[in-house]
């Protein structure tokens, strides 16, 4: 076995200045804001908030309907400030190796159908659990009726998907997926 040397010759030395670590701060794309996706999730923002501050200001925890009510709009609300921070300091495209234009797509299917059930048992429940012309009464029928505009508007950010491009996610002939870096997205086209 080989001793170790008992002399050690190291150098060491400084990064000139300005060469040292790049460092990345997060900007926020205000083209995104300005396109119709953002616009749509701002919307989806301001309206889930609204019906689900309705409902809370109301006596729900009697009623297990407005349960249901209230755990789709929290639920959905947080989730869309979570996509909407991805796309608005453009997170998703560091990474890459997600789909993100299917998980939208899935995710706003997903939210049309959870909105629709929460609309129908808010509308369903108002009657049954608040007197006509009472505070909770009003505050819950306005709640059921901001509800279904935004199951018209999740809905419609699923259209906003290209679905003529021959390799698009949202193909809906083949449902073809294309990996690879951000720029070969092709679903990320928006109308």
């Amino acid at each position: 076995m080989a001793e170790f040397p008992s002399k050690v010759n190291t150098r060491t030395s400084s990064p000139a200045q300005g060469g040292g670590a790049v460092v990345s701060t997060l900007s926020p794309d205000l083209g995104f804001v300005r396109s119709s996706l953002g616009a749509l999730m701002l919307l989806q923002l301001v309206l889930g908030l609204l019906v689900w501050a309705l409902i809370a200001d109301t006596p729900y925890h009697l009623y297990p309907s407005y349960g249901w009510v209230m755990f789709v709009a929290v639920f959905l609300w947080l989730v869309t400030i979570i996509f909407f921070v991805l796309y608005l300091f453009q997170l998703h495209m560091k990474l890459y190796m997600v789909p993100w234009p299917l998980v939208l797509m899935v995710f706003n299917v997903g939210a049309t159908v959870l909105y629709i059930t929460a609309f129908i048992t808010c509308s369903a429940s108002v009657e049954l659990t608040s007197l006509k012309g009472s505070q909770p009464y009003n505050q819950r029928a306005a709640a059921s009726v901001d509800s279904l505009p935004l199951s018209h508007q999740v809905s419609k950010m699923n259209s906003k998907i290209n679905p003529e491009e021959p390799e698009c996610l949202g193909n809906a002939l083949g449902w073809q997926v294309k990996l690879g870096p951000p720029v070969e997205l092709c679903c990320a086209t928006l109308i």
